[in-house]
């Protein structure tokens, strides 16, 4: 017998019962499409990171506060004096600006409308320039703002649709945890990760949100912006120096803070979102474990059902390796129309924008799964195929 008719026969076995056939590939169909989808999202998740990091600009240092506490008891929260004394021309030449933010929350009251705020930072005007970002509609608040602790604030696309709808936010007043401020601006778009909308942001002068909002405690970060990109190593070196005589670091003592730039947090956050993605594949990949264990089900009850046609086969001539490669090519077809379905749902899945991320496709996890798909039908589908070749016709015949 010869590889065309085995075929022929392994199709025709298939299609006696449709409905079985179908329900069986339905695992395999569900964990292919996972196994895409999920590593879609994963990577789609990274790209977003890093064009978000990425649009901070690649002279853009960080400073926060360390985890821990650096140095337990002694240690020292950054302050607003802090940043100030980081624009220093004779200590810090490599630093351009420095500005202090404090982060925290709202809600915001616009006539009916109630909308919470997931970030309100207070900051002052040099942080626009840092983080690149940019005004799409009215002004940015300006240092005598600051200084007078005026309650303006700026507010990014998402909250301002939010809050206002299809209503022109600027010079309207808002009630900021029932505290009014008037909006002065709305910044252009700059994108969502999918764990962070950029454009979801409230932004004000930092005295105000100090006086109304957040009280005096700490700040949450230092966004210092170097002369160049070029010359970020020497400002994280000269911010070292500068926080470590301020905060009394010794030589060799563990600081009270961190320092990245765009490239470390880059990294830290690209390495989180790969664990986060090996993390869903392997989610993905037990739907194809429990599919080949369907596989291996419906085959056995396929051979039960058919001993006596095995018996007859065998008692007319045909050879264990025939029977064999009859019910493994059903097995393996059965596996491969699933993942052949699994990728075009995978793929048609990844058009739609999931949780705020766009997939992205990764090539190598469609070839993957489908070749995985495969090797479960060849695998579960031995142990049934095997024990039907082994029956003897004398035994399959007089089954019942």
């Amino acid at each position: 017998m010869n590889l065309l008719e085995i075929l022929r026969f392994a199709v025709r076995g298939l299609t006696a019962n449709k409905l079985r056939s179908a329900l069986t590939t339905l695992g395999i169909t569900i964990g292919v499409a996972a196994v895409i989808l999920l590593v879609a999202v994963g990577n789609g998740a990274s790209a977003a990171i890093a064009a978000s990091i990425q649009g901070l600009g690649t002279n853009v240092v960080n400073v926060s506060p360390a985890r821990g506490g650096g140095q337990g008891a002694s240690a020292r929260p950054l302050t607003v004096q802090d940043a100030h004394a980081l624009v220093d021309p004779v200590g810090a030449p490599d630093v351009k600006a420095a500005s202090p933010v404090v982060n925290t929350t709202a809600t915001a009251t616009y006539g009916q409308t109630s909308y919470d705020i997931p970030t309100v930072a207070g900051t002052e005007p040099a942080y626009f320039t840092t983080t690149n970002r940019e005004i799409a509609d009215g002004q940015l608040f300006t240092s005598e703002d600051v200084t007078t602790a005026r309650k303006v604030v700026v507010l990014g696309p998402t909250t301002a649709q939010s809050i206002f709808g299809a209503t022109e936010p600027v010079g309207k007043n808002v009630l900021l945890n029932s505290i009014q401020f008037t909006v002065i601006g709305v910044l252009q778009a700059k994108g969502s990760t999918g764990l962070q909308n950029a454009d979801d942001v409230a932004i004000a002068p930092i005295s105000a949100v100090q006086n109304s909002l957040a009280g005096y405690g700490n700040l949450n970060q230092i966004a210092v912006q170097a002369t160049t990109a070029d010359s970020v190593s020497l400002a994280q070196s000269e911010i070292t120096a500068i926080l470590n005589a301020r905060h009394g670091i010794r030589l060799g003592g563990t600081p009270d803070y961190q320092i990245q730039n765009s490239e470390q947090l880059l990294a830290t956050r690209t390495s989180a979102t790969e664990t986060f993605t090996v993390l869903l594949a392997a989610v993905a990949a037990i739907s194809l474990l429990v599919g080949g264990i369907g596989v291996t089900n419906i085959m056995l009850v396929t051979v039960t059902e058919r001993i006596r046609e095995i018996g007859i086969r065998k008692a007319i001539g045909a050879p264990r390796s025939a029977i064999l490669g009859q019910f493994l090519a059903e097995a393996t077809m059965l596996s491969l129309f699933g993942g052949l379905l699994g990728v075009a749902i995978g793929l048609i899945g990844s058009r739609f924008t999931i949780s705020g991320i766009k997939p992205v496709v990764v090539p190598s996890s469609i070839l993957l799964a489908f070749a995985v798909s495969a090797l479960i039908g060849l695998f579960f589908g031995s142990f049934p195929a095997n024990r039907a070749a082994k029956l003897r016709p004398i035994d399959a015949l007089r089954h019942e």
